[in-house]
């Protein structure tokens, strides 16, 4: 994708009721606090405050991307016996301004994860 065009239209939400994130049916993350990011014509992107990892399962690869809008990327990748996720996670530890509500969050592949959103119980 040429970024010589104009910026897409980016929204980040909170993200209601608490994500689960599984690996190979191990939870690698809960939160009531996740986001999900909106942009162009791409899926949404779940958004999972770091602290709301378990990080036991989480190694930092040395691979990097760059997105014009976003900055640049943070590789892991998931590690349960068995099984090995390669670079399925991500962060913008410096994000653009515009994408600020992302910093300390990390995102994860589709096809590497399952999700799950309990609703809130009144």
């Amino acid at each position: 994708m040429k970024s010589t065009g104009p910026s897409p239209v980016i929204t980040i939400a909170m993200q209601p009721g608490c994500l689960l994130v599984k690996f190979h049916g191990i939870q690698v993350a809960a939160s009531s606090r996740a986001r999900v990011l909106l942009e162009a014509n791409y899926p949404p992107v779940y958004y999972v405050p770091w602290e709301d990892i378990d990080e036991q399962y989480f190694a930092r690869t040395d691979h990097t991307t760059y997105c014009p809008y976003k900055g640049d990327a943070t590789y892991y990748s998931l590690q349960i016996p068995g099984h090995e996720g390669a670079n399925a996670v991500w962060r913008y530890e410096d994000p653009k301004v515009s994408v600020d509500q992302i910093r300390g969050y990390v995102a994860f592949y589709p096809d590497q994860v399952t999700f799950e959103v309990l609703k809130d119980v009144e």
